[in-house]
């Protein structure tokens, strides 16, 4: 089989699937792994699919982004064992950023008792948290982007110069072991990259559905990671490599 008849039939399979992993994939082609990597090279470069650990899925930008309050719903048992794991993290008198996505909103729900200053650029956070003692409570203020119902651009990064933050709490489209983190908005990426630089312990929350995707707009290195905490589905071989570059992984 030629390689455009070849890469042909790995687009139709796609489209069927959604994804596909490179061993079962150079099966159905009598070809071999190294023969299926190169083909998702080539067709990754033409941006027709974007390779993730152990195959490759159709390109995130063909989605389009659900409105919050169906992501808040989705995943939600993954989302609620994560949140629970990563609020054992959390100590008295900590400052502590929280970003606009659905998991670390869930998060809200676990907060610990305890003296703490929260900072967020998310309108959800601020609402969930607005009768809690012990919390000062802190939003960046900004240009606010309805969809994901939080504030970004310069105003809400420039506000975060003044803050020494202890934890970062956020969530992405994807995490890629080679590529790193990344978003579908690119003001969203940039805002969580200027967090990121000013943040001591750097924590992740994704369910396995994210581990291995790739989005549009990357706003994080592997290397910038300090911990991600993510489900029990989480593949053992992407969490094992993630922690062989010196990422702590737990699972809720």
């Amino acid at each position: 089989m030629l390689a455009i008849d070849r890469q042909r039939r790995i687009l139709d399979l796609l489209n069927g699937a959604g994804s596909l992993r490179t061993t079962d994939t150079a099966t159905r082609l009598g070809v071999t792994d190294e023969t299926v990597r190169k083909d998702f090279e080539v067709l990754e470069n033409r941006g027709e699919l974007i390779r993730i650990h152990g195959g490759a899925s159709r390109p995130e930008r063909i989605k389009e982004e659900q409105p919050f309050n169906e992501r808040q719903a989705v995943r939600r048992e993954e989302k609620l064992a994560i949140a629970r794991l990563a609020a054992s993290r959390i100590q008295a008198n900590e400052t502590i950023f929280l970003d606009a996505s659905s998991t670390v909103l869930t998060l809200t729900e676990f907060l610990p008792d305890v003296p703490l200053t929260v900072l967020t650029n998310a309108l959800n956070v601020v609402t969930a948290l607005a009768d809690r003692p012990n919390l000062d409570l802190i939003c960046t203020g900004g240009a606010f982007d309805a969809r994901s119902r939080s504030f970004i651009g310069l105003i809400a990064e420039n506000s975060l110069k003044r803050f020494n933050i202890h934890r970062m709490f956020f969530s992405g489209n994807g995490l890629h072991l080679e590529r790193g983190v990344s978003e579908r908005n690119s003001r969203q990426a940039a805002f969580k990259e200027r967090v990121i630089a000013g943040a001591v312990d750097v924590v992740m929350l994704a369910d396995a559905s994210k581990l291995g995707q790739k989005s549009a707009f990357f706003f994080a290195e592997v290397a910038n990671l300090s911990c991600l905490i993510t489900d029990a589905a989480a593949d053992p071989a992407f969490t094992e490599a993630l922690e062989a570059k010196g990422v702590e992984v737990r699972r809720g």
